[in-house]
C-alpha cells in the first residue's frame, strides 16, 4: 500500500500530488459528482459502454482541467480572479455634484 504524505509543515497550504489549496476540493469534488452520474446512468438502465465512456471522460476532463488551472493561476490565483470579477469597473454618481459640497458662512464667534 502506498503511502502519501498530504501536509508538509506547519503554516504551509495542503498540497497532493501537485494540486494546491481550493484545487484539491474542486478535484475531488469533480471526481464525485461524476461518479454519482454515472451510478444514476446505470441504474437508470443506461449501457454500460455508454456509462463507462461518460466516466472515463468526465473523469479526464475533471482532472486535466483542475491540473490546467492549478497551474494557470496558482494558490491563490483563481480567488483573486473571482474578487477581481465582482469588483465594480467604476462608481455610478447620481447626485447632484453641489449636494456634496457643504458651504458654511462665516460668522463671527464672540
Amino acid at each position: 500500500m502506498s503511502n502519501y504524505n498530504i501536509n508538509k509543515g506547519i503554516g504551509r497550504t495542503v498540497e497532493f500530488k501537485g494540486l494546491k489549496a481550493q484545487y484539491l476540493f474542486i478535484f475531488a469534488g469533480g471526481l464525485l459528482g461524476v461518479l454519482i452520474l454515472v451510478m444514476i446512468m446505470y441504474m437508470a438502465g443506461v449501457n454500460p459502454y455508454i456509462c463507462l465512456f461518460v466516466g472515463a471522460g468526465g473523469a479526464s476532463l475533471i482532472v486535466w482541467q483542475t491540473f490546467a488551472l492549478n497551474g494557470k493561476y496558482g494558490e491563490h490565483g483563481l480567488m483573486k480572479v473571482g474578487a477581481k470579477k465582482r469588483h465594480p469597473k467604476y462608481i455610478i454618481c447620481r447626485r447632484a455634484v453641489n449636494r456634496y459640497l457643504k458651504f458654511t458662512s462665516k460668522s463671527s464667534h464672540l
